[in-house]
């Protein structure tokens, strides 16, 4: 039985209809919900450092808090060396952690004779802030804890960024901007905006990146208040110039695998700069699951840095 005129013209409507509210759902919806998880979201990751504190690794510690550069009020601990210090450690946290994600790494600094601070990115933990930007507004988190360490606590140069992850970006895009950071370590840093979207989108998602990932690309960095174009750690280790980074890979890492941090070793003009990727597959955990290794490219790095 033929079809008739009028089911036919019904039939075309509702399609038209599903397909607009496909075309609404898959191009608006979708790059607003994965935008809003990486802007706006609080979700912390268990770490197992949770309710743990500086006393906790035998350090004693002052409760601390100062503002970015941009007003944001940020909070965290300072963790004076014993004796004479060699220099200072800022640690950086990665996305969705909080300080105490660093206090291994900070046992370890005050162990060889440096100062610690470690303070909460803004957006997380007990820092103030509305929004999460990758590291680029971080940027000034860091700027803002080097300028209290030096002007409040009168902290011991060198002043020695230690990030992981976003924090690691925050640290090398803050470097870029202030002379008086004098040394990075950056473990498991990403290359730019742009690329890790991609990559974490081809990596959890078997869809095009275009143009959804697109999307939330340019509507991060339009929620951050930066162009997409700016957070490029690429540039940022150019800026930095003869300053010495030490890049940090874990072999098995498939979000920042050690050939994102090759590139970034590859662009640095610095005589002092080094690299090492670790044994391990879990992003971010080459501290916890190959320290020996770890901290033995550590103590090899702080001499290539003028002033140790």
């Amino acid at each position: 039985m033929p079809i008739s005129p009028r089911i036919r013209r019904i039939a075309r409507r509702v399609l038209i209809r599903l397909s607009i509210l496909g075309a609404v759902f898959f191009l608006g919806f979708v790059p607003w919900f994965f935008t809003h998880i990486v802007t706006r979201g609080r979700f912390h990751y268990p770490d197992p450092n949770d309710g743990k504190a500086p006393i906790s690794y035998g350090l004693n510690s002052r409760w601390i808090e100062f503002r970015s550069t941009d007003g944001v009020p940020l909070k965290g601990w300072y963790l004076p060396a014993e004796g004479l210090a060699r220099g200072t450690f800022i640690y950086c946290h990665g996305l969705n952690r909080t300080r105490v994600e660093m206090l291994p790494r900070a046992q370890f600094g005050r162990q060889i004779g440096y100062n610690g601070l470690l303070f909460d990115l803004r957006h997380h933990g007990q820092s103030g802030g509305e929004i999460t930007t990758l590291g680029y507004q971080e940027r000034l988190d860091v700027l803002g804890a080097v300028r209290y360490a030096l002007t409040e606590e009168k902290a011991a140069r060198p002043i020695i960024i230690w990030g992981v992850s976003m924090g690691a970006a925050a640290a090398l895009m803050a470097a870029a901007d202030s002379p008086d950071i004098s040394a990075v370590i950056s473990d498991s840093s990403f290359l730019s905006l742009s690329d890790t979207v991609q990559h974490h989108w081809k990596l959890f998602l078997p869809l095009p990146a275009f143009p959804i990932a697109h999307e939330v690309i340019y509507a991060t960095a339009w929620r951050g208040g930066f162009r997409a174009e700016d957070l490029d750690l690429e540039r940022a280790v150019e800026r930095i110039g003869s300053r010495p980074i030490l890049f940090v890979a874990v072999q098995g890492d498939r979000r920042m695998p050690p050939a994102v941090a090759e590139k970034l070793y590859w662009r640095s003009r610095s005589p002092g700069k080094g690299i090492i990727v670790l044994p391990g597959t879990r992003h971010g955990e080459g501290f916890n699951q190959s320290r020996e290794l770890y901290q033995k490219a550590v103590s090899e790095f702080l001499v290539r840095i003028p002033g140790q």
